[in-house]
């Protein structure tokens, strides 16, 4: 099986995820989402006003097929806090619904 991820992808995902506190890699950015799933994920973050880097995936393909092997998740939107997958837009839905996500970002 041919492998995306890359030892110099690993580390440059690593970095982005270990470095900032909460990452939202989505199809598009924070102020121009590219698909459906993005933009609702960036709506729950910005109603629960909580800052976070955006890293467009639809601008490096090679990226984008490793964080699916990184995340062994297989669609976009993927949202990490504190370093830890969360899920995707739907994962963000039900959290944010149940409260779930308020109380996660408020220990973060």
């Amino acid at each position: 099986m041919e492998t995306y991820l890359t030892p110099e992808l690993k580390t440059s995902i690593d970095q982005t995820v270990q470095g900032n506190p909460v990452v939202l890699f989505m199809k598009g950015t924070a102020d121009g989402p590219m698909c459906g799933f993005s933009a609702r994920a960036c709506a729950i973050l910005q109603q629960l006003n909580v800052p976070f880097h955006d890293v467009n995936i639809l601008q490096d393909d090679n990226l984008r097929m490793a964080l699916k092997e990184y995340s062994n998740w297989p669609t976009f939107p993927q949202l990490y806090v504190s370093g830890q997958l969360i899920g995707g837009a739907d994962i963000m839905v039900e959290m944010y619904q149940s409260g779930e996500l308020a109380t996660l970002f408020k220990k973060a």
